[in-house]
């Protein structure tokens, strides 16, 4: 989860994560040369005495300031473009967990399995909860090192279903069913939120996944079935 002091992104937990923060580093790496290239030039063109009064064009130039960003852009866009298509994929699905945002706690349904399903509130602050403004009374438990497919949808407003350690962000739109997928590799408790402001007193809807083993998510199931 995020702390305090902390600049870079919270510690991946699925792949999908990994090359989003890979992509960001990519990038970043493209924007400091641009900055210190620009930066260079601006420096150079305050301190020089360069002056042509009969300077009608530069061809040559101009070629060359137009071709580079174009370039630039090219390494930046295909990474993108393949980061893109690996959000969308659904490989060899195990699981799917189905989440309704309401205002203001989310619902969530194990279709594969029948009666497993809860609602999930926040904890209030007088209550024991590890985190404020994080944790909830239900979480959601999910076996590590599977694909998972996830159905998000809403009975109100626009909500949006956003893990930042996983690398999961989707919104909920009332009467439309969007889907992704994730695939968690390490245990933990991952903590989420709405990122959404769609209503009043609506700055917060937690959302908290519980990484186990595939043994302990079949005893879980077992005794909520």
């Amino acid at each position: 989860m995020a702390t305090w002091s902390n600049f870079n992104y919270q510690n991946s937990a699925s792949p999908l994560m990994e090359q989003i923060i890979f992509f960001h580093d990519h990038t970043l790496i493209i924007l400091i040369m641009i900055t210190i290239l620009v930066a260079y030039l601006m420096i150079n063109l305050f301190f020089n005495k360069y002056i042509n009064r009969f300077l009608l064009e530069g061809q040559m130039i101009e070629l060359i300031w137009t071709i580079l960003p174009a370039i630039t852009l090219i390494f930046i866009a295909l990474p993108s473009l393949r980061l893109l298509y690996l959000l969308d994929e659904l490989n060899s699905l195990l699981i799917t967990l189905k989440s309704i945002g309401h205002q203001w706690y989310w619902s969530y349904e194990y279709s594969d399995f029948s009666n497993v399903e809860f609602d999930s509130y926040m904890i209030q602050n007088n209550e024991n909860s590890n985190f404020r403004l994080l944790d909830v009374d239900n979480r959601i438990i999910l076996p590590m090192n599977n694909q998972i497919r996830i159905l998000v949808t809403a009975t109100d407003v626009i909500h949006s279903w956003t893990i930042p350690s996983l690398g999961v962000k989707i919104d909920a739109n009332p009467g439309r069913l969007n889907q992704t997928s994730f695939f968690i590799n390490r245990p933990g408790i991952y903590y989420g939120q709405c990122s959404e402001i769609c209503g009043a007193n609506h700055s917060f809807m937690p959302i908290v996944v519980e990484s186990i083993s595939m043994k302990n998510f079949i005893n879980w199931i077992n005794n909520h079935s």
